[in-house]
């Protein structure tokens, strides 16, 4: 299983900046890329607190929390999705380590493909692991480079030729606060100016929330290095084919970001229409799986003329059930989370929009909810391509087993979820989504095809049990 998270950073010119609180804020906006565990590293001239634990942004943040963190020029923060087998409180971040040059914090968003033969040659070098995530290799990696390097920016540069896969960071040390994303970007990095100061983050959104001023994207490969001499760029790394993951658009992202120049609201619009075009029905309405299924079911109705209603009624204090870590959690989820709107839908030909189907349990009990609730025909319409393939980038793909789509035909699949028809966006439309966004894009997940080599993904063995190992 891959990791989903939100990073941020902070840097101001000024020394008593309650740079907690600004984190925090930037972090509630990013929660929804997380709900697992989040932290907050904050440095004060070189001296660095911070605090991190398993739950939400404001459960685990009190006003007394804040305070204990105190003030500073810079700050670090994380908000993670983790895979069942790593949530436990050791995994969340920042990580914050204290080497021989001075601390170090960092927050990481994505995964690593050659994350085991690097942690196996640490190991072997006499490197003891706290954590089972893919952050503490790259934390360790660019620790051993600081050693034999003149500053932290060239640690990070020369550690980017060992590390594979997506990662998008946020690096802090006493007196710099860094910035750095894969050469592929399949991640979102954004920067922007508060108050003079530089401000890093995941999506637009949390720029946003704190007033902040959207200066531009993170290049894929490019290091952004903030102090008190100001703003500079290592661009060592870039230039190769970009591959944004197109699901950043399709679901993981706030329909309020703004990544590589594209809306996230209009490319979800777009693909509303384009599955319009591609999967007519006569109906009386549509409706959308509330939250990333809203737009594109908009998007449907202005191009297929046929109504929209709000039909469901969302729980806001339930998180995403498709990142919640085990079936029966997702299951119990689902229960809780969503109530149809019998005005909506009762005796009507319904075209019900959602943004994709995964493992197909949680779409099968919507559907049943719209029919129960008197619904005369269900008509399922999927904002994105079948999956049929896993991701390595930092998506909960994390094998052919658990896709439905690997299993049964398109006709199957309607059947078992109990819809009347069913019809997904053609991957001919997917790069058409975005308008005007700066960057290629991975569809992996729909065609198998990468940007970069597929990688053979094994287990590490300190994540099994001892008889998966065969007693060794």
């Amino acid at each position: 299983m891959q990791e989903k998270c939100g990073v941020f950073g902070i840097y101001s010119k000024k020394n008593d900046v309650d740079v907690a609180s600004q984190a925090y804020m930037a972090l509630y906006a990013l929660q929804h890329r997380g709900q697992e565990s989040c932290g907050i590293a904050v440095c004060n001239e070189g001296l660095m607190q911070y605090h991190s634990d398993l739950g939400l942004v404001p459960d685990v943040f009190s006003k007394e929390t804040l305070d204990k963190l105190g003030k500073g020029s810079m700050a670090v923060g994380h908000v993670r999705y983790s895979p069942l087998d790593q949530k436990n409180r050791s995994n969340s971040q920042p990580l914050v380590v204290r080497h021989i040059k001075g601390p170090m914090a960092i927050a990481h968003n994505g995964s690593l493909t050659n994350a085991l033969p690097l942690r196996e040659k640490l190991q072997m070098e006499g490197t003891v692991f706290h954590t089972t995530n893919d952050t503490e290799i790259i934390i360790n990696i660019i620790t051993k480079k600081r050693i034999h390097t003149q500053s932290i920016e060239e640690a990070v540069e020369k550690a980017m030729y060992d590390i594979e896969g997506a990662y998008s960071l946020v690096i802090m040390s006493p007196t710099k606060l860094i910035a750095a994303r894969d050469s592929q970007g399949f991640r979102p990095l954004c920067m922007g100016n508060l108050d003079g100061g530089i401000v890093f983050a995941s999506e637009s959104c949390a720029l946003d929330s704190l007033g902040a001023e959207f200066i531009r994207d993170i290049e894929p490969g490019e290091i952004v290095v903030v102090n008190k001499e100001g703003l500079r760029s290592i661009k060592t790394h870039c230039g190769k084919k970009s591959g944004m993951c197109v699901f950043e658009y399709i679901y993981f992202a706030r329909p309020d970001s703004v990544i590589q120049g594209s809306c996230v609201h209009t490319a979800r619009l777009n693909a509303g229409a384009f599955l319009a075009e591609d999967h007519p029905v006569k109906a009386d309405v549509v409706i959308g799986v509330p939250d990333s299924g809203l737009d594109a079911a908009l998007g449907f109705s202005r191009r297929s003329g046929i109504p929209y209603e709000f039909g469901f009624i969302k729980n806001r204090y339930i998180g995403r059930t498709f990142i919640q870590p085990t079936q029966e959690e997702r299951d119990s989820a689902v229960r809780i989370k969503l109530n149809t709107i019998e005005a909506s839908v009762k005796g009507k030909k319904v075209v019900l929009i959602d943004d994709s189907i995964v493992r197909g349990t949680t779409m099968r009990r919507i559907v049943k909810l719209v029919r129960e609730t008197g619904a005369k025909e269900v008509h399922l319409r999927i904002s994105s391509p079948p999956f049929i393939n896993p991701c390595y980038f930092g998506t909960d793909i994390d094998s052919r087993d658990n896709l439905i789509a690997c299993k049964m035909s398109v006709e199957e699949i309607r059947e078992y979820l109990g819809a009347d028809s069913l019809g997904y966006l053609s991957i001919e439309h997917v790069p058409k989504i975005a308008e005007n966004a700066t960057c290629g894009f991975c569809d992996g997940c729909f065609t198998g095809i990468y940007p970069v080599p597929e990688p053979v993904i094994v287990k590490d063995k300190y994540n099994k049990k001892i008889g998966e190992n065969n007693g060794k």
